[in-house]
């Protein structure tokens, strides 16, 4: 069935008053039906992300009903009970996850759902704490107010792996999204079949995270920002409970929107979505912003320092995190003999020097938080989680402890305030802590680029560049000579899975890694140059021309 059939067939059965206006609304738009209709919308390890609206390509209640009757035809098959299930604040969140309820209800399967909102990390850790059998997140994490997505999680709080998804997909593949039925809610309720998480799950998650203070703040200025998403009542709250006096919430960024008025790009990672608390910082003379995401999975920091605010990137608070947990537990005699942190391979290998310094062991993962949360798997089937440490990726996500599986930006707020109080005793900025880093370690740069192919034709192009490239001859990037190109699609190379990752290590340290996004129409660039500061933006401008050039 092409696009045109896609869309006459939605004409015909799409019973829902806003949908059915949609589709009217495009009819005479043949790239728009183009775009919504010409595949199906995918499902991986990462679940389901795409932009709200009419169309197979699209979230809205039918294809949300279609995925969930999938998955729940795969629960039955593996003989699951129960499913835990959350939302963000995002446009249709809570309806899209009100829909799964009802459909796994349908099904007969139990299902814990939450009253409000809630942070990602908090199905990661619930999904565990109820003992359910899959957990479903309606998020689209930092995207703009366009997206919305649908995530999957197994029994043990990970991402699910690949054959998992690959079988979900199957039993998606076989429903007919038109013909799925749905319980009704409040009757679910009134039944027991559908029932609200108990005041006890969140009061755990809480007192797990609160397990890894480790010194009270009483010195530090703090400015928070949820931008208008999931942090807004976990994160206060457990700043203030290791002692923060002077909290200081954008106001305009606190309650819950999945418009995003103040903010079109919600990514911490993007000083834009920064803007606006960083305003209030100036104002207020704070020492530290910080911003969470709309799902609480990932922080972004800015520090006051000499007068200015400096924004850290993910590495650079990822090195703040690991050079305090390990510092401070390997003086208080609590750092684990045969301790264990886990990275991603495009993040900083100084976390490596680091980590080495205090006898532990760095394990090197695809990227992907999913791939951290399996180490942490291993280790729990070996009896050995208590050896996990942290994990944390560039992309301004970390794990301190092992209450979830997946990053936690509630926990990483707390132990990063923690950490800027004791510093702020000793006169001293996180800034200060990272020039000490570097001048112990060398001075290791990163920098992300990335370059976006949106609709049909973009997604073909992406393909097309991306084997272009594995395919052709590179002897330099810029002044660089390249040693070493690794193609880790193959199997088993550097003992990782095939992955869509292709590596160039040049001269002098530098690096280039070139993957596409798993969630978002992207390649991603990741760059690193590791001589002098006036030496890497050199570099940078080199790998930048390169980049340009190859994927133009």
């Amino acid at each position: 069935m092409d696009y045109k059939q896609r869309y006459e067939l939605w004409c015909q059965k799409v019973t829902d008053a806003d949908i059915k206006k949609q589709l009217e609304e495009m009819k005479d738009d043949e790239n728009k039906i183009q775009d919504s209709f010409y595949k199906e919308l995918e499902f991986g390890t990462a679940g389901q992300r795409g932009i709200l609206g009419a169309g197979t390509n699209c979230l809205n209640i039918y294809t949300v009903s279609k995925t969930t009757q999938g998955l729940a035809n795969y629960l039955k098959d593996i003989k699951a009970k129960s499913v835990f299930i959350s939302y963000d604040s995002r446009i249709n969140s809570q309806l899209f996850a009100k829909t799964a309820a009802c459909v796994f209800a349908k099904n007969g399967l139990k299902v814990y759902i939450t009253e409000e909102l809630q942070p990602t990390p908090f199905v990661s850790f619930g999904t565990r704490e109820m003992g359910c059998d899959a957990g479903v997140m309606i998020t689209a994490s930092h995207n703009p107010s366009k997206f919305n997505g649908y995530k999957v999680y197994g029994a043990d709080g990970c991402q699910i792996t690949d054959a998992a998804a690959n079988a979900v997909t199957a039993a998606i593949d076989k429903v007919d999204a038109f013909e799925v039925e749905r319980a009704d809610f409040e009757e679910s309720l009134a039944s027991g079949i559908i029932e609200y998480v108990p005041q006890s799950c969140y009061d755990e998650f809480f007192a797990r995270v609160k397990k890894q203070h480790m010194n009270d703040c009483d010195v530090i200025k703090v400015v928070y920002s949820p931008l208008n998403g999931t942090g807004w009542k976990f994160v206060p709250a457990i700043l203030k409970e290791i002692g923060v006096k002077d909290l200081i919430i954008v106001d305009e960024q606190y309650a819950p929107d999945g418009n995003f008025p103040t903010c079109p790009y919600p990514n911490p990672e993007k000083r834009e979505a920064l803007s606006l608390g960083l305003e209030y910082a100036k104002k207020h003379d704070a020492d530290v912003f910080i911003a969470t995401d709309p799902d609480a999975d990932r922080v972004g920091v800015a520090v006051k320092h000499n007068g200015d605010y400096t924004i850290l990137t993910g590495n650079e608070m990822g090195l703040c995190l690991l050079s305090y947990v390990l510092e401070e537990r390997k003086q208080r005699g609590t750092l684990p003999e045969n301790a264990v942190l886990v990275k991603t391979i495009v993040t900083t290998n100084l976390a490596t020097k680091i980590a080495n310094k205090y006898g532990a062991e760095m394990r090197n993962v695809l990227t992907g938080f999913k791939y951290i949360g399996d180490q942490m798997n291993k280790l729990y089937d070996q009896g050995r989680i208590d050896d996990f440490v942290m994990g944390f990726e560039e992309s301004c996500g970390y794990l301190v402890g092992d209450h979830g599986r997946d990053k936690d930006a509630v926990v990483a707020c707390m132990v990063l305030i923690e950490y800027a109080n004791v510093l702020k005793k000793q006169g001293k900025t996180l800034i200060d802590k990272l020039n000490e880093v570097y001048d112990e370690f060398g001075r290791f740069t990163h920098r992300l680029k990335s370059k976006e192919f949106a609709g049909a034709s973009g997604n073909a192009k992406m393909k097309q560049l991306l084997t272009d490239f594995r395919n052709m001859d590179v002897a330099n990037v810029g002044d660089k000579k390249v040693l070493q190109k690794i193609d880790l699609l193959g199997e088993n190379v550097l003992g990782l899975p095939s992955a869509n990752v292709i590596m160039l290590n040049l001269e002098d340290d530098a690096q280039l890694i070139v993957r596409p996004s798993g969630t978002e129409p992207l390649i991603k660039f990741y760059m690193t140059a590791a001589e002098s500061a006036e030496q890497n933006e050199v570099t940078f401008a080199q790998m930048n021309e390169f980049i340009d050039k190859i994927f133009a």
